[in-house]
């Protein structure tokens, strides 16, 4: 039998408890002889919080996405799940949904919406504080205009920001101004300054493009 995908996992004492009650029936010392159906295990808790985050424009197009496990392999399928995701969500007035087996916060400013996807068992209030730390980020580093435009003239610190919360789907940081320092200190690292970063980021899009041209 294999092992289910969404198996509960236990709370805290709750394996200890069993034993105890199963050994009070039984007369059996807590642990011994114990024996459970094979592939019923219960789920291990797992550091990897975060399946994906993403950001789109009111239209449900994407403009930045991270994902972190290989549930959506290929672009095509990320974008599917992201418009599937969008028309769930973008007319409600809940910061929480439920799809596709998988727990989704998100936030809408003008005219974009975040998203921070995690698992069935995930707890909605550690994406929660991922997608606030995010959101509060961004508000600092667009200068507190979350909008499209803002956004894509943005996109190198919008990137740096989910890096800086989010590695391998694993939280790094919750706290946006923790967020901010680090933020700034790679940039000052890397002896660039907010407007050079922009141009080696319009010099690598001018690049993109001639040789999409070619």
């Amino acid at each position: 039998m294999q092992r289910p995908e969404a198996w509960p996992r236990p709370h805290p004492g709750e394996g200890a408890a069993a034993e105890v009650a199963a050994a009070a029936r039984g007369g059996t010392a807590p642990g011994a002889g114990a024996t459970e159906p094979p592939g019923l295990r219960l789920q291990e808790p797992s550091l990897y919080t975060v399946k994906a985050i993403f950001i789109l424009d009111n239209d449900g197009q994407r403009l930045l996405a991270k994902y972190y496990d290989d549930t959506f392999p290929s672009i095509k399928e990320q974008k599917a799940f992201e418009k599937n995701v969008f028309n769930k969500t973008n007319r409600t007035d809940s910061e929480i949904a439920f799809f596709g087996g998988m727990t989704i916060v998100y936030k809408s400013s003008i005219d974009l919406f975040l998203y921070v996807v995690g698992s069935s068992q995930e707890n909605e209030l550690m994406l929660m504080s991922v997608l606030t730390c995010l959101f509060d980020s961004l508000n600092h580093v667009l200068r507190r205009n979350i909008e499209k435009r803002s956004l894509v003239e943005n996109m190198d610190g919008a990137f740096l920001v989910v890096d800086e919360i989010v590695d391998g789907g694993v939280i790094l940081e919750n706290d946006p101004q923790q967020v901010i320092q680090k933020v700034n200190f790679r940039v000052e690292d890397s002896g660039l300054s907010e407007q050079s970063v922009a141009q080696v980021l319009q010099s690598a899009k001018e690049q993109i493009k001639w040789s999409l041209l070619k």
